[in-house]
């Protein structure tokens, strides 16, 4: 079950980084831990990758982002999210609820404290 929750994270995790209501860091987290959980192999290859490895290890190791990361995820959120939700949906309930989705994930990664490397 954590091998495939593992997987449904990373693809929710690609899709976020097209999609700016989908924040990419916390699928890609989740997904690090359910396959720490669940294939050893898996989770190195998260580890290992060149573009994710080195904000999973943080993560892992500190519980902590760097302030690059953290400034482009905010910054890109904030930008393409709100343009998302104020200019492409016409709905206002999906205003709402795309609204939300941005503000908590925003509000997650603003609170992960940042790595002093």
């Amino acid at each position: 079950m954590y091998l495939s929750l593992g997987f449904l994270f990373v693809a929710l995790a690609a899709l976020g980084v097209f999609l700016p209501v989908l924040p990419t860091t916390p699928f890609l987290i989740l997904a690090a831990a359910c396959f720490a959980k669940s294939s050893k192999k898996r989770h190195q290859w998260l580890l290992d990758h060149p573009i994710f490895g080195p904000s999973i290890r943080n993560w892992e190791e500190h519980r902590c982002m760097t302030l690059r990361s953290k400034v482009i995820a905010l910054t890109t959120m904030g930008l393409f999210g709100s343009y998302s939700t104020l200019f492409l949906l016409n709905n206002i309930y999906l205003q709402i609820a795309s609204g939300l989705l941005v503000a908590t994930g925003m509000i997650f990664v603003g609170r992960i404290k940042v790595c002093e490397n």
